[in-house]
C-alpha cells in the first residue's frame, strides 16, 4: 500500500508524488482516496486507493536502476522492423505496461526510426508520450527538473 509522499508512476500519465489520502462518501460508502500530483504534465489525480494496482500504479524504480537505463539508452537499436501499423501496437503496449524500460524502448525504437525517415503522426505523438513518461520518472526519481532529466536523456 502507498502513502503520503510516496513517488509513484502511473502509466500513460507519468512519475509523481502522492499527496494525500482523502475519505469521500459516496452514495453512502467511504471510499479512501489518494491524491498524486503528477507535475510534468501539472495533472492532481483521485484514485481510490483501492484500485492502484488495477490502474497500473507502481513505486518509480530506484536510482541504480535508472542510472542503467539512462546509461544505455543510445546503446540500442529497434529490435525488428515490423510495419509501421503492427510496430505502433507494439509500442503503444510497452508505453501502457508503465514500465521504466519498455518507455526507454519505445522512445529509442522512434528515435532510431526518425533518423532514418519521418514518422507519421501517430508515432510523434506515441513518441512524444513515451519521452514525457522516461523524463517524468527520472525527474521524480533525481529530484530534479523536466528539463534536467531531457540533459540526461540527451547527453
Amino acid at each position: 500500500m502507498f502513502d503520503i509522499g510516496d513517488k509513484v508512476f502511473y502509466p500513460m500519465h507519468g512519475a509523481g508524488v502522492i499527496q494525500a489520502i482523502e475519505m469521500k462518501e459516496i452514495q453512502g460508502h467511504v471510499v479512501e482516496y489518494c491524491v498524486i500530483t503528477i507535475p510534468i504534465i501539472n495533472l492532481n489525480i483521485m484514485l481510490p486507493r483501492k484500485n492502484l494496482a488495477k490502474a497500473g500504479i507502481r513505486s518509480v524504480v530506484d536510482i541504480q536502476t535508472a542510472r542503467r537505463i539512462v546509461d544505455n539508452f543510445h546503446d540500442e537499436k529497434p529490435s525488428s522492423d515490423l510495419p509501421w501499423k503492427e510496430r505502433y501496437k507494439r509500442n503503444l503496449e510497452l508505453l501502457k505496461s508503465g514500465e521504466m524500460q519498455n518507455s526507454a524502448q519505445v522512445v529509442q525504437d522512434l528515435l532510431y526510426r526518425q533518423k532514418e525517415k519521418p514518422l507519421n503522426s501517430t508515432e510523434k505523438q506515441l513518441l512524444s508520450d513515451a519521452h514525457k513518461a522516461l523524463v517524468s520518472e527520472i525527474s521524480i526519481i533525481k529530484d530534479i527538473s523536466a528539463e534536467q532529466a531531457d540533459e540526461l536523456l540527451q547527453a
